[in-house]
């Protein structure tokens, strides 16, 4: 019976050390950057590992035509935040040694 018990604890353990490497994990990737470009380097956007938008950069010749700029715009942010996805994917990834764990990847924003 205490052998149970005992797995409890364990289990319990682990947990525990699995949040804070998710802790760790999610300030990593708040501080990292992913980055992608429109309109041949036009339109430059920067997002952080949760895919949050934290900088974009627009040549002065993109002012010229609005809707296309919007355009350009709309493109470089959903480019940099696939990656900022496919970034956190391969870290949660590397964390659990690749094991698919159902509902770890929501802890992300993923």
């Amino acid at each position: 019976m205490l052998g149970g018990l005992g797995n409890i604890a364990g289990l319990m353990k682990q947990a525990k050390e699995m949040q804070g490497k998710m802790a760790d994990m999610q300030r990593e990737l708040e501080a990292k950057r992913f980055e992608a470009e429109s309109g041949g380097g036009v339109v430059k956007a920067i997002v952080d590992g949760k895919g949050t938008l934290v900088d974009i950069k627009i040549a002065p010749e993109a002012v010229e035509d609005v809707e296309l700029l919007e355009d350009l715009i709309k493109g470089a942010v959903s480019v940099a935040g696939k990656k900022a996805q496919e970034g956190a994917k391969e870290q949660l990834s590397a964390m659990t040694g690749g094991m698919n764990i159902p509902g770890l990847s929501d802890l992300l924003g993923g």
